[in-house]
């Protein structure tokens, strides 16, 4: 399948001989919008709040939190984080930030409105995305799990595993909420998966290539990794670390 090439590490789930093609819808995408991104960003979470977009960046000694223009890409608000801690995932939640990072056990609560931070907790093993569905934080961690945690307290009150079709997807990565589902990257991989919240079952998967030019991509861009989804307007937008970019765009419909 044309779409084999795109997935990387998912690759070995669809030679499965369980697997049949109606089981999985694929979807393609149309560009609706380009926008600047800043291409020293090693974008780790992102996500869209008030009219700006919030972006988490990685990389020890350049990891930190930032607030963005969307149509111009200027950075309107950061705030750094220590030079030995390695930044991941983020999303807002009640008037604060929660970041987490990677092999530390300890995230952040910042002010969203002055990016101050006020607390640091801790968890077991990494942290990778983050996202919530309106009542629990969902945090991925690189495996195949998704953790919820309590979104005052920030303590885990459970977990599900991500299955396509049949068996555990790992490396699970940014997370986003949209409409009702969890849309994840895939790491190393052109692909964004739709979860179903309550199973945890791959439903849905979009082939993410040729969002770059060979030119942009050589250039020093990185993976795609950036999902971020503003609900009142419904708009979808994505990027990747290190990438020149940011591209909204619409779904549609494909055969694998």
């Amino acid at each position: 399948m044309r779409i084999l090439a795109a997935l990387g590490v998912l690759a070995f789930v669809f030679l499965s001989p369980r697997a049949t093609a109606e089981e999985i819808t694929f979807y393609s995408y149309r560009i609706v919008n380009t926008y600047p991104h800043d291409t020293t960003a090693f974008t780790q979470g992102l996500f869209f709040e008030d009219g700006a977009l919030y972006e988490s960046t990685g990389q020890y000694g350049t990891s930190g939190l930032r607030k963005t223009a969307l149509e111009t890409g200027e950075t309107l608000k950061s705030v750094s984080i220590s030079d030995t801690l390695f930044g991941e995932g983020s999303v807002a939640w009640d008037g604060k930030i929660i970041m987490l990072t990677w092999r530390s056990g300890a995230g952040f609560v910042f002010d969203q409105e002055t990016f101050a931070k006020e607390r640091t907790f801790n968890y077991a093993g990494e942290g990778w995305g983050l996202t919530h569905n309106g009542a629990r934080l969902i945090m991925s961690d690189g495996t195949s799990d998704l953790r919820f945690l309590d979104p005052e307290t920030l303590e885990e009150t459970g977990r599900l595993t991500v299955t396509f079709r049949g068996k555990p997807l790992a490396k699970i990565n940014e997370l986003e909420w949209v409409a009702g589902e969890i849309f994840a990257n895939v790491w190393h991989s052109n692909a964004i998966v739709r979860i179903d919240p309550e199973t945890g079952v791959v439903t849905g998967i979009i082939d993410m290539r040729g969002l770059l030019s060979d030119n942009e991509q050589a250039a020093g861009a990185d993976v795609l990794n950036g999902i971020a989804y503003n609900a009142g307007e419904d708009r979808l937008f994505v990027t990747g670390k290190y990438w020149p970019k940011l591209f909204e765009i619409e779904l549609e419909k494909r055969t694998p």
